[in-house]
């Protein structure tokens, strides 16, 4: 027993790391295999829900929502691995983590650091912390072995995905923009 809790911690942090090589990736590389790719500005929005969420007037949903989705699984794996921390300590990881993130746009000059992004970012973690919390009580002592095969097969759908967006952008068949 307590060598598959130990094996299914390994999986878990192995899909952790995968999950924060991808996160990192994505929003501090803008997705780029260059720095020379990587945009060349530096700008702080501390108002919430105004500069980059807000689109022609309006504010942009979609950026929001990608937001919260992405930091979804942090919250998710946090929880897993850290079963014992208070939900308050699991949220200031999750915060810092963001912050992290924010702060590297800003210090790097590779984009904008926005106050709503670590929001959205922050509220998806602690969505995925509920997640988690409903996956234990549904499923008791079996809800990190679901977990860890429903994130494995988001993983490799995830991870997949982006190998065919570098193929295709290596091909020259699409030119992608992350902000």
């Amino acid at each position: 027993m307590e060598k598959s809790k130990n094996n299914q911690n390994k999986l878990t942090a192995g899909l952790l790391a995968v999950y924060l090589f991808t996160l990192t990736w994505i929003i501090v590389f803008k997705m780029q295999f260059s720095l020379q790719g990587l945009p060349d500005f530096k700008e702080i929005n501390l108002i919430p829900f105004a500069g980059s969420a807000n689109v022609n007037n309006q504010i942009d949903f979609n950026e929001i929502i990608y937001n919260v989705l992405a930091f979804i699984p942090f919250g998710i794996y946090i929880s897993m691995l850290k079963p014992n921390w208070p939900f308050l300590k699991k949220v200031a990881v999750i915060a810092g983590v963001s912050l992290l993130f924010e702060g590297l746009q800003f210090i790097f000059a590779i984009g904008a650091s926005d106050i709503t992004d670590f929001m959205g970012n922050t509220l998806g973690g602690i969505i995925g912390v509920g997640v988690n919390i409903v996956f234990c009580k549904l499923f008791s002592t079996k809800a990190n072995k679901i977990l860890n095969v429903l994130a494995s097969i988001g993983t490799i759908c995830i991870v997949g995905l982006l190998l065919f967006l570098i193929y295709l952008r290596i091909s020259g068949v699409i030119i992608y923009k992350v902000s």
